[in-house]
């Protein structure tokens, strides 16, 4: 994907929004008592984060698994964020997919107690290398 600096810019700041605004839902339907709700929304806000930093690269992966791997591959890899939040990434999508599509599985608070804070941590690393690099950027 080719994109000028600007566009780059304005689309990361837009999908940041998005992650807090998701974020804001997680931590919402946590308060209500919906949890599967709020691992949902946990996971999608950390993954509008990773886009938001996949695009500062040019990067724009069109599946899950993708999106994970180029952070790994374009982030992770150069030590601009820690192999940890790969764990973290990969605990939030699993859960997500577990609440989806399983027919039986059941969600207790401290799973998503648990969902939204790593959810919340990820963002904001994130973020953090998010903005040093927009802030590089022309």
């Amino acid at each position: 994907m080719t994109l000028e600096p600007a566009d780059k810019k304005a689309l990361s700041d837009i999908r940041i929004g998005k992650a807090y605004r998701y974020l804001s839902d997680a931590e919402a339907n946590f308060n209500e008592g919906r949890y599967e709700t709020s691992i949902n929304r946990s996971y999608y806000a950390v993954l509008s984060a990773v886009r938001s930093i996949l695009i500062l690269e040019g990067v724009n992966p069109e599946t899950h698994k993708g999106a994970i791997i180029m952070l790994s591959l374009r982030f992770v890899k150069r030590d601009m964020l820690s192999k940890d939040i790969l764990k973290k990434i990969e605990l939030l999508l699993s859960r997500r997919t577990d609440i989806d599509y399983g027919d039986l599985e059941t969600v207790d608070i401290s799973d998503a107690e648990d969902s939204l804070k790593n959810a919340r941590r990820t963002i904001e690393m994130i973020d953090e290398v998010r903005k040093k690099l927009t802030a590089e950027l022309p």
